[in-house]
């Protein structure tokens, strides 16, 4: 056979990219597996578009891609498109909008105002509580196809434009009479910050109280610092850092909250990940404010990461006393990382560990059960480490609090009331027919407000499942199918009885609880997030507990001392 020179330019070019495909050599296996598997990816998005039956939308049906994969990963990995803005505003706590919570609201299948910021456009406008969403700027905000969570994301989107700008809100606000009044507003939106520190005040004769609902804020440490001297202008002798339910933010800004009660020059973080670049020690930088004042940190089961970060280094260094619940047990490090077309993704790239040793983290992702899930580590499966002071600590499951405070059980039709917008409908009502009340340490929900409340709630013919009545339920299915039915007739019949549901009865034994949670929110209404935490302040056990340990110089020096 007669070779030319194209045929022979041909051989070598095939052999060049055979060489390029397949000369990995045992080393480079995983690098050929991914390049395999991109290509096949590539090609099946390809065969689809082109010979599926209906017409599909690459973008969406990527994203379902993507989002499968990162599912793999863990909770805190997530990958943000260029039209969303949700990284940025996380890393900045700023974004241009209006300024209001809200929520989808099932009475009305709407979204609600739920609560408009304190000094935002929607607080300065006159938008309350209460009002239902019906158009921005001309669009209709009815819910169509979308679930509740697409529709509260499509009018968040829609509310949300560049500081300065302005949208046009049309609204429907609940009336006396059970009926709405359809009103219109003309905002201006502007730049809306989160607030990291919703109050700051004494919380008795001489201990200060800071609460701090987020780190996500660049240079929050400072608004932190800044409550803190002023406390200890106004004769605070002792201090309470209020962490609970705050989710973390940026490491940095926890760090130097740490470094406010400790010296300059500590170590307080270790980042360690697969690659060098993640492992990273963080030092405290500055001079202290105070390194002697007592402190106590409250936390419980919704302070994670950052705040994890504050509470475990300050225990580790034997700083202050933990105080509440267990914590979440988040000890993973984000990154947030570019990609094309102005997307960009948050990438899990390390773990962290505080000064003991420890790290916190709860659940490993990399150890799935057959059907995808995960759980929690088990404590007998934790390591012992130690504190500056020779104290034991715990890794793998949160921050364990030095003092304990037993968290109340959350009734269930409490659970079903919120839900439900029911008193979240009755503050409404109380607003509309109380357009002042006094200050908030005066403020009581009264038995003829009860009364009325629960008049509300005949009237719409609430009912709500009660876990002992499904039990029941299936454990005569059982019966019955076991045989068991015919000798225990009598006695499920005695049980059902006394489970029969009595709406009256749980109101009346609930009362305590329910009352605590119209009160929260009809506080919002008129003081915002700082009357909110007011009126927490008035009954709060793990405060309390805080203050008494606080005020009691050998009991607090006990707990962070080692029992010999």
């Amino acid at each position: 056979m007669k070779w030319n020179s194209k045929k022979i330019l041909l051989v070598i070019c095939v052999a060049l990219a055979g060489g390029a495909l397949f000369s990995f050599n045992k080393g480079d296996d995983r690098n050929f597996r991914i390049a395999k598997n991109l290509d096949i990816f590539n090609a099946i998005f390809k065969e689809l578009d082109m010979f599926y039956v209906d017409t599909i939308d690459p973008e969406k049906v990527i994203k379902y891609g993507i989002d499968a994969m990162l599912a793999q990963t863990d909770p805190y990995t997530e990958y943000y498109p260029e039209e969303d803005n949700t990284l940025k505003e996380m890393t900045s706590g700023k974004f241009g909008g209006i300024g209001s919570v809200i929520r989808y609201y099932t009475p009305r299948k709407r979204v609600a105002i739920i609560e408009p910021s304190e000094g935002s456009p929607a607080a300065g406008i006159g938008l309350k509580a209460g009002d239902i969403i019906m158009e921005i700027n001309g669009k209709d905000m009815a819910q169509g196809d979308r679930i509740p969570n697409e529709l509260t994301s499509y009018v968040s989107d829609n509310l949300r434009g560049e500081p300065g700008t302005t949208c046009v809100l049309k609204v429907e606000r609940p009336t006396s009479d059970s009926t709405y009044v359809p009103m219109e507003f003309k905002i201006t939106r502007s730049t809306i910050r989160t607030n990291p520190v919703p109050y700051y005040g004494m919380a008795g004769n001489n201990v200060g109280y800071i609460v701090i609902s987020t780190f996500a804020i660049e240079n929050c440490s400072k608004e932190i610092k800044k409550a803190l001297i002023e406390l200890k202008q106004q004769g605070a002798e002792s201090i309470v850092l209020d962490l609970r339910g705050n989710g973390g933010g940026l490491l940095g800004e926890a760090v130097n909250v740490v470094n406010f009660f400790v010296p300059k020059g500590k170590e307080i973080v270790v980042t360690k990940g697969k690659i060098k670049q993640a492992g990273t020690t963080y030092k405290t930088m500055n001079e202290p404010v105070d390194t002697e004042i007592p402190l106590a940190v409250l936390v419980d089961g919704a302070t994670a990461s950052a705040s994890e970060i504050v509470s475990g280094s300050l225990q580790d260094l034997d700083r202050a006393i933990i105080v509440g619940s267990r914590t979440y047990g988040k000890g993973l490090v984000q990154v947030p990382r570019e990609l094309p077309y102005n997307s960009s993704m948050k990438v899990t790239t390390a773990k962290y560990y505080i000064p003991s040793g420890r790290c916190i983290q709860a659940i490993d992702y990399a150890k799935r059960n057959a059907d995808g899930s995960v759980a929690r580590t088990p404590d007998s499966l934790t390591h012992v480490f130690h504190t500056a002071a020779g104290r034991e600590v715990r890794d793998g499951g949160g921050i364990r609090p030095d003092v304990e405070v037993k968290a109340e059980k959350f009734p269930n039709i409490l659970f079903y009331l919120l839900n439900d917008d029911l008193i979240f409908d009755y503050a409404t009502r109380y607003c509309i027919k109380h357009p002042q009340i006094g200050e908030v340490k005066d403020f009581t929900v009264t038995d003829a407000d009860y009364a009325d409340f629960k008049k509300m709630l005949h009237k719409r013919k609430f009912t709500y499942d009660r876990q002992s009545e499904k039990m029941l339920k299936n454990l005569k299915e059982i019966a019955e199918f076991e045989g068991y039915m015919d000798g225990a007739k009598d006695e499920f019949a005695a049980l059902e009885t006394k489970l029969t549901h009595n709406l009256d009865h749980e109101l009346d034994r609930f009362s305590k609880e329910i009352k605590d949670a119209i009160a929260q929110e009809v506080i919002k209404r008129y003081y915002f997030q700082r009357g909110s935490v007011l009126q927490r302040m008035k009954d709060d056990p793990d405060l309390k507990k805080a203050m008494e340990t606080l005020n009691d110089q050998p009991e607090y020096n006990k707990i962070l001392s080692v029992t010999k």
